[in-house]
């Protein structure tokens, strides 16, 4: 995928997720099965998820070169990465840290939609300013995945929210 492509992706899947949580309502919106996390608490960690990777992206290069190194192998296409991904949550790798949403109730839902969608919106916009080259040369550290690209990285952020989304719609079809 182009960077275009890969902003247009970011946009979609963050649009359609910001779509199901707006139509919840706070029955639902606050609703998990047992030992799970509500809808609240998912669009919380999206939140947390995306602002780091915002802000990594608004670096310039060569502190993200002192700070991670550069690939030291080609970046992984879209589906290599999302199976990697995949495989990860198979073997029972779990959010962590700062990851980990707290309590969020209804009060916050508007707020925290707005916070995700200008994170999203500015993400999108500097990954659409990236050249090819540097997508596949600079590297982020990735809770789970450890050091990926920043093309790898993108397509992560992108799957993220299908993700939670999938889970919130199983957990509410099954309510």
């Amino acid at each position: 995928m182009t960077n275009k492509e890969i902003a247009e992706l970011l946009q979609k899947n963050h649009h359609d997720f910001i779509d199901l949580i707006q139509g919840l309502k706070e029955e639902d919106f606050c609703y998990a099965p047992t030992d799970k996390w509500t809808a609240a608490q998912q669009l919380d960690h999206l939140v947390k998820s995306v602002q780091p990777v915002n802000m990594a992206f608004g670096l310039p290069k060569l502190v993200l070169q002192l700070l991670f190194g550069k690939a030291n192998r080609p970046s992984k296409t879209y589906e290599e990465l999302i199976a990697k991904y995949q495989n990860k949550i198979q073997e029972g790798a779990k959010a962590s840290g700062r990851f980990i949403p707290p309590s969020v109730d209804f009060a916050q839902k508007e707020r925290l939609i707005k916070r995700l969608g200008g994170l999203v919106n500015s993400l999108s916009k500097k990954t659409s300013r990236q050249s090819e080259q540097a997508l596949d040369v600079f590297i982020l550290p990735h809770p789970l995945l450890g050091k990926i690209t920043l093309r790898e990285m993108l397509y992560f952020t992108a799957y993220h929210v299908y993700h939670h989304q999938t889970i919130i719609e199983r957990d509410l079809a099954n309510k």
